[in-house]
């Protein structure tokens, strides 16, 4: 679909954060929509098309909205953190204020957040502490409520905890990928493209983040909240079971859609069936919208 592309930086206490771009020359009306990448991508991992509609920069681009996907400290351009700071607060704390440039450069009124696997961990933490941002809403795909004991997460996390690792393609397609009858060779290379190293630390945290973050952040996020799991996820419980208990734990949520992304493995964008995912986060997009607009009015009438 070949909409224009642009890369953006901010700098933010000394660290240097770059974001790819795409959407409207013209401001649309429509909230900005901010990404976070996954563990082991950069910012392009919201541009490998799945199928021949695009890729999610295509999607939403093309529906008029803005998107800014950001490199998450370490990835692509941005500043690298040191192993003992390279924690999920402190990524919370750059990113967060990195969101804030984002929606001044670009006068958004309004902002949906979008974070898949480690990125929707920490979209969920910038939610639930996003007072100075005008935050409508936010989906978090790839992550859950259980992970698996003895599975791939746990093993990723066993690596050497200073390292930055290159994982070998193949191993990170088993992951990342279901079967293969479920994605498309373009969509496999393109991934490919978008893989980069990863610092181990962040593959540590992950494995705890639902017993030791989960419980805290998901009653603090006082946005709406999307959220979906492959059926074929390698790292999580995607059992409805569980869906449902993710969902459960935000209580202070206006209202809460999950559910199981059908035909897909962990990375559900690059999927044949990630085209009906970012349809889904689009819709989701315009009933957040729609929830502010309300809200709104009746802080005015009080």
């Amino acid at each position: 679909m070949a909409e224009q592309r642009d890369l953006l930086t901010f700098e933010v206490d000394g660290h240097k954060i770059t974001a790819l771009t795409a959407g409207p020359a013209e401001p649309s009306g429509k909230p900005l929509i901010a990404a976070l990448h996954g563990g082991t991508f950069t910012a392009h991992y919201f541009d490998v098309a799945g199928t021949p509609q695009g890729s999610f920069l295509d999607t939403a681009a093309a529906a008029d909205y803005r998107v800014v996907a950001f490199d998450r400290p370490g990835y692509g351009g941005s500043t690298a953190l040191e192993p003992d700071s390279n924690t999920f607060g402190r990524h919370v704390e750059l990113l967060g204020d990195a969101l804030v440039q984002a929606t001044e450069r670009f006068a958004a009124e309004g902002l949906f957040l979008v974070g898949h696997s480690i990125g929707g961990m920490i979209a969920l933490m910038i939610a639930a502490r996003a007072h100075e941002l005008p935050l409508i809403g936010v989906s978090a795909t790839g992550i859950g409520a259980v992970i698996p004991h003895g599975g791939a997460a746990e093993a990723l996390g066993a690596l050497p905890p200073d390292a930055t690792e290159d994982l070998p393609y193949d191993q990170r397609d088993l992951v990342m990928f279901g079967p293969e009858h479920t994605y498309g060779a373009d969509a496999l290379r393109q991934a490919h493209d978008s893989y980069a190293p990863v610092p181990v630390r962040e593959l540590i945290q992950a494995p705890a983040w639902p017993k030791e973050h989960l419980p805290t952040v998901a009653p603090r996020v006082r946005v709406p909240v999307h959220n979906a799991l492959a059926e074929f996820d390698a790292l999580w419980e995607s059992t409805p079971e569980n869906v449902a208990r993710f969902a459960e734990m935000f209580t202070a949520a206006p209202f809460v859609e999950a559910g199981v992304a059908r035909g897909t493995g962990h990375c559900i964008d690059h999927h044949t069936l990630g085209h009906a995912l970012h349809l889904r986060q689009l819709a989701f997009a315009e009933e957040c919208a729609a929830w502010a607009s309300a809200q709104a009015r009746a802080e005015s009438e009080d």
